[in-house]
């Protein structure tokens, strides 16, 4: 393997260490992820070739390559090609070294990914590859290892490679989802990976529960509870039993993170009228950001911070409102349809998702210059709760399309919509975490 770097993940410390240089070089002219029509790639991922025969290894070679397809597919970028039309039997190959290109090209593929697979007892080693078959060319090669249990990370962690080497950026695949679920009888704040894989509850109040607000750094939440008689914010760290919940006078709504700080912007009506504030994470008030008469809400920040866009009944009906915190000065947004509530900030800073109605609610895109809209969703029920992936390249939402509300996933653009997840109940208020780092 001299031509191209290999790291070595141990999954079983959770850790990871390096051998060699990281990736050797970058394409990123591959997938150009701005691009609204976006062209498929076509890749080939057939199964991993086992390095010493057995059933559990023939197990874990048809799964792992599987899953390897399924979260690739999931980005939207790749037009997974059928295995049916393969010209080759991995499992015949003598070295995943030795490629005959003409084979995968013969058959559509611009991109190969090959992978073997090693079982010692109960843990497993994976070589996977990634070919520009056109170039004949290896574009990533990594060797991981780790438990049978790890497969799954270890596949992400490529996938993850492959990403970045494509695009520049890192990916989704080490982000995850909160959302609102009542399939315990009462609304609660569930998470799931970004996939919708191992969905969990996270809050058990016992009562209505809503707008969770991931932080910055992936390891608070803020949200609404009902859980004393009236709407007060808590804001709680996720692995240790500590935080706070800010109780004042009427409602305490609508949380926000402020990026890169431990403050966070919130809707708060104790005095009178409902205003928007700044607090510290530990709930003491800061200042107020919003003082015009009508109710403001739904903060959403800017990715340097330095701007908010919000919603405001200041008009008559409620509209998108941007402010620029040092100035202080707010303008108005949105102008088309009269109710455009549920504004999410897209993480480039160029572009705002919301939910306007129009006899339905459907989920919008806006330039922060006011260019747009552009409707994504159309006669499809109603769709709501818009929040970009931390890439920028996806957009979640709820939709009630298929009967109960539901969470939905759909590229920037408005392609590939499909369900993430189904659980009991009703699923709303989706909120997609920042990228967490190395699983």
């Amino acid at each position: 393997m001299k031509n191209y770097c290999i790291k070595t993940i141990c999954l079983i410390a959770l850790a990871s260490f390096m051998i060699g240089t990281g990736i050797c070089g970058a394409g990123y002219d591959y997938i150009d992820i701005t691009h609204p029509f976006l062209r498929k790639i076509p890749i080939a991922i057939p199964v991993f070739k086992k390095v010493y025969p057995g059933d559990a290894t023939e197990r874990l070679s048809g799964t792992a390559s599987g899953l390897l397809a399924e979260t690739l597919d999931f980005t939207g970028y790749f037009k997974i090609l059928d295995r049916d039309a393969f010209l080759v039997d991995m499992q015949t190959v003598t070295s995943l070294a030795n490629v005959n290109f003409h084979n995968w090209t013969s058959i559509g593929a611009e991109l190969l990914v090959t992978g073997g697979v090693l079982l010692k007892g109960d843990q497993v080693e994976m070589e996977l590859r990634l070919y520009d078959t056109f170039k004949e060319k290896l574009l990533v090669g990594k060797r991981y290892k780790g438990l049978i249990k790890d497969q799954r990370k270890i596949v992400r962690r490529f996938c993850s490679e492959i990403i970045f080497f494509l695009t520049g950026n890192k990916g989704i695949f080490n982000s995850e989802i909160a959302f609102v679920s009542n399939n315990s009888g009462n609304k609660e704040i569930y998470i799931c990976e970004f996939d919708g894989y191992n969905p969990r509850q996270v809050t058990h109040l016992k009562s209505i529960t809503l707008s969770p607000a991931w932080s910055s750094d992936g390891k608070w939440m803020a949200y609404t509870s009902y859980a004393k008689g009236k709407p007060d914010l808590y804001i709680k760290h996720l692995k240790q039993k500590r935080g706070t919940v800010i109780s004042k006078k009427g409602i305490n709504i609508t949380p926000a993170w402020v990026p890169n700080e431990f403050a966070l912007a919130a809707t708060l009506s104790f005095s009178g009228d409902s205003e928007i504030y700044l607090l510290t994470g530990t709930g003491k008030i800061i200042n107020k950001l919003t003082k015009k008469r009508g109710i403001d809400l739904s903060p959403t920040w800017s990715p340097d911070g330095k701007n908010m866009a919000f919603v405001s009944k200041r008009s008559g009906t409620p509209q998108v409102y941007i402010k620029n915190i040092a100035s202080g000065v707010a303008r108005r947004l949105t102008f088309q349809g009269r109710y455009n509530t549920q504004p999410s900030w897209s993480p480039k800073g160029d572009k705002v998702a919301y939910s306007g109605m129009s006899g339905r609610n459907d989920i919008f895109v806006i330039g922060i210059d006011g260019q747009g809209p552009i409707q994504l969703t159309h006669d499809h029920g109603d769709n709501e709760a818009p929040s970009w992936s931390p890439d920028g390249s996806l957009i979640v939402f709820s939709s009630t399309r298929e009967g109960p509300s539901r969470i939905y996933v759909m590229t920037a653009y408005g392609t590939d919509q499909r369900r993430l997840l189904a659980l009991q109940g009703e699923q709303t208020q989706p909120d997609w975490s920042p990228g967490m780092g190395s699983n």
